[in-house]
This record gives C-alpha cells, sequence and structure tokens, in this order.
C-alpha cells in the first residue's frame, strides 16, 4: 500500500496536475484498517502534502461496516455513503481480479515455445494442440514435428534444439 501511494504521489511530485493523475486526492479510503492507514501516512508524510485518511472496518463477512480515521475513531456514515464506498470497493476489487487473472492467463500461454524463432502464436497453439502438451513436444521427433501445418525442416529441428 506504501508503495502505490508513493508512487503516485511520486508522479504528482514530478509532473504536477497537468500530466497524469490531476488533482491530489482531499482523502483517501484504504480498504482495510489501522495498518493500511499508517501505510499510506507513511507515503503522504514522505511528500508533506495534507490528505485525510480513512480505513474501511469490516464485519465478520467482510463486509465494510464502517469507517475510521487515523486515530481509530469510528465515523457515522449515511446509507448513500456506505453505497457509495461499496460501489467502490466492488470496482476496486474487480479490477484487481480481472487484472491478476490476465497475468496468470499470460502466465500460463508463456511457454519455451515463444522463444524459437519461426514459432509464433498460431504455430504454438497448432502444436499444442496436435501433441497435448509441452512434454510431448519436447519427446517428438523431426518427422512428427513436421506433421504439423505451418512446421518444416528448418523450424522443427529449431524446435528440438531448443527444448
Amino acid at each position: 500500500m506504501e508503495e502505490v501511494i508513493t508512487r503516485r504521489l511520486e508522479h504528482f511530485a514530478k509532473n504536477g496536475e497537468d500530466k497524469g493523475f490531476g488533482k491530489l486526492p482531499d482523502a483517501i479510503f484504504a480498504d482495510g484498517g489501522i495498518t493500511q492507514i499508517r501505510a499510506v501516512r507513511k507515503a503522504i508524510d514522505k511528500f508533506k502534502y495534507d490528505i485525510k485518511i480513512f480505513g474501511m472496518v469490516k464485519n465478520d463477512k467482510h463486509q465494510t461496516r464502517a469507517l475510521i480515521d487515523e486515530n481509530r475513531n469510528e465515523i457515522e456514515i449515511s446509507e448513500n455513503l456506505f453505497k457509495q464506498i461499496t460501489l467502490f470497493q466492488d470496482t476496486v476489487h474487480e479490477t484487481a481480479i480481472t487484472y491478476h487473472r490476465k497475468l496468470r492467463d499470460k502466465a500460463l500461454i508463456t511457454s519455451s515455445l515463444d522463444n524459437i524463432k519461426g514459432i509464433g502464436e498460431n504455430k504454438k497453439k497448432l502444436l499444442l494442440k496436435h501433441f497435448g502438451s509441452l512434454e510431448k513436444i519436447k519427446q517428438a521427433s523431426i518427422e512428427e514435428l513436421i506433421q504439423v501445418k505451418g512446421i518444416n525442416q528448418k523450424i522443427a529441428e529449431e524446435i528440438k534444439n531448443k527444448l
């Protein structure tokens, strides 16, 4: 949390309002309690900005039940503000989940085949579809590799050498 806030504030300190993130916020709402508040405070203090920080106190079902300030004082919130905070949380969580899925999917798609000259996405998919796994591609003979559409003698030899 501290690192993320520090990077954002550094960007603002270097570039001002005109480039990047625009104006500094009046307040930061941390999706956590006092530990996250302290991490955010540490980042803000590096730049001496006047930004209020609030943490979200959760119930047993991990739903926000209240806000707290830096002194652990609970702050009463209206139903409308509560709904807005919930919307913010849901949006942030969905963004984070989508981002991490994208990273995971990219890691799953990345393989040793990506480093072989002559093998692009299409040939990689055809090889994996034909053999079923990278391990079986490694075990295949040059003659077996050539049976895959788009794989010629030169590419087959390259595959054998690299894998």
